[in-house]
């Protein structure tokens, strides 16, 4: 860590309260996980009691939740020069960063020991390799080392779906490497859109984002190309046990609509993305998240209609 990073981690607070613990989770990041790590469990081609099932994605959100906080302590540094993290609560001085150290630290293992006495071992051993893949892997080395970092490190966030399956089955298939390389290959050009018009706050902070390294125009060709190996994806994945006409339909449209935007984005110069204020890259990186959760929806859908004979082919 920096030692920007050092000085907040001795920062005495005392103000701390429930919502700034609950903010160190990141609670909008942790409610992908928890919404893929469902779909995952439900749609897994075997029946899981309620209980186990609320408990497994439980223990999967702490376990994302704990990831957040870590990350969080490690980045105070970072967080302190970008405006968008600026008022998180280990910079703006409302908790230590050794406090969510411990917290992170607490919540990890509870969440790792809970879901193998819940579930199974597998499952269990999943979350503990993505809060470690998340915390060491891309927050330590990756995010400050190359501009592949949001590439190689989207895999942490695309764990969750497989940790359900695993809950539930007690194995690792294709259909949950499918929802697995569905989020992986999303991951890139939903960040680096939000790179587009976050302007300079990562070459302030020093992390070489595809943006600062690279430069804009190849970062809106970057996005077109993961765009369109996204959409093949997407709709491929529709073809296999866990889609159907439900989520071909889905698919068709919204990779319809992220390739315009994507194509839109690529045709852009920085003379006319500043005009608007970035105006189309937001509208992009806003669908981006409508994007995942849509396409979740539609494989939980196809899952439900199974037991009734209209899921799937």
């Amino acid at each position: 860590m920096s030692d920007a990073s050092l000085n907040t981690t001795s920062t005495q607070t005392g103000d701390a309260g429930f919502g700034d613990y609950f903010a160190l989770l990141k609670p909008r990041v942790m409610s992908l996980v928890v919404f893929t790590a469902f779909v995952g469990l439900f749609a897994a081609p075997v029946s899981v009691h309620p209980v186990i099932g609320f408990t497994a994605i439980l223990f999967i959100a702490i376990g994302g939740g704990a990831s957040g906080a870590l990350n969080m302590w490690w980045d105070a540094d970072i967080d302190q020069v970008m405006k968008r993290t600026q008022s998180r609560p280990i910079p703006s001085g409302r908790i230590t960063g050794d406090e969510a150290f411990a917290f992170g630290m607490a919540l990890s293992a509870i969440a790792v020991v809970m879901l193998w006495l819940a579930t199974n071992l597998l499952a269990a051993a999943i979350l503990a390799f993505t809060i470690f893949f998340y915390v060491v892997i891309y927050t330590m080395w990756l995010k400050r080392w190359t501009p592949q970092n949001i590439v190689i490190g989207g895999a942490a966030g695309a764990f969750p779906p497989m940790i359900g399956w695993a809950a539930a089955t007690g194995s690792v298939s294709v259909e949950s490497i499918l929802m697995f390389t569905l989020i992986f290959m999303w991951t890139p050009p939903h960040f680096w859109a939000l790179a587009l018009f976050m302007k300079s706050d990562y070459a302030n902070a020093g992390v070489p984002m595809l943006t600062v390294t690279h430069g804009r125009r190849a970062t809106r060709v970057h996005i077109l190309v993961y765009t369109i190996l996204l959409a093949a994806l997407a709709i491929g994945t529709a073809f296999t046990g866990i889609g159907g006409p439900v989520y071909l339909t889905v698919a068709v449209v919204l990779n319809a609509m992220f390739l315009k935007g994507a194509i839109v984005i690529w045709r852009r110069n920085e003379e006319q993305a500043a005009e608007d204020n970035y105006r189309t890259e937001k509208k992009f990186f806003a669908l981006s998240l409508l994007y995942l959760f849509v396409h979740f929806g539609a494989i939980a859908i196809e899952a439900a209609l199974v037991p009734f004979g209209l899921g799937g082919w």
